[in-house]
């Protein structure tokens, strides 16, 4: 296969949020809201037990009364924002103005760290001529975060589920990024790190290749060894 255009998911493939320890701890210092270690300690197990932090890892269980509303919190701004501030306030935190001022913290770019090798791998690919963009299920603008850590440059399109009311795997977000960059699927490499969601694009008959959703320190090169330019392996 020639590759002509790389799409790339977002959160656990180019950047990684940062933890919830992190999470809490910033938006707890800039609300002016003191807790003691224990209560902190307690907050950060209970905020990753319910999935609270988006791109984290899911909750260990969703209420059934936000099935509904988990199952489809990509297709919009505001189905994002209720669902994560909906399972946010299962934890009894001692603010209730932290809730939203957890979600507008993660939408930040100093929530979210590269993976080392991104910008190497989007700037050979860049280099080589081919063609690069982002897809990606998510409820808000992530073209800043790109910007404020100097990606920017090497992403020619964004397809973002919120924008669309579209979410993966539906296959017609997938044709949709391939038409951004003006490609045919079957020229088109899809990078990953859900083999569900991000698995999708292999109906249109793009190849697939997926990623490890680990912490920064934890997966140095993964980008790298995905075989997607010559001689950046």
């Amino acid at each position: 296969m020639q590759i002509k255009g790389v799409l790339f998911d977002f959160s656990g493939t180019l950047f990684r949020i940062e933890p919830v320890r992190s999470w809490l701890r910033a938006v707890l210092t800039e609300r002016g809201v003191t807790v003691d270690a224990a209560d902190f300690e307690r907050y950060v197990s209970e905020l990753e037990a319910a999935g609270a932090l988006p791109g984290s890892p899911p909750p260990q269980q969703v209420p059934a009364r936000l099935a509904a509303l988990w199952a489809t919190r990509d297709q919009s701004a505001e189905l994002h924002r209720e669902a994560y501030t909906t399972i946010a306030r299962q934890v009894a935190l001692p603010d209730p103005g932290l809730y939203d001022a957890l979600y507008e913290r993660h939408r930040t770019p100093a929530a979210w760290r590269p993976y080392p090798d991104a910008a190497e791998v989007l700037g050979a690919l860049r280099d080589s001529g081919i063609r690069t963009g982002v897809v990606s299920n998510i409820g808000w603008d992530l073209r800043p975060v790109f910007r404020a850590h100097g990606l920017d440059a090497s992403i020619e399109s964004y397809v973002l589920s919120y924008e669309y009311g579209i979410q993966k795997p539906d296959a017609r977000i997938f044709h949709m990024a391939c038409t951004s960059l003006g490609l045919d699927p079957a020229d088109v490499v899809m990078v990953g790190d859900d083999r569900q969601a991000d698995g999708g694009a292999a109906a249109l008959g793009c190849d697939v290749r997926f990623v490890r959703h680990l912490p920064v320190e934890e997966r140095p090169d993964g980008l790298r060894t995905l075989g997607l330019v010559p001689g950046v392996a």
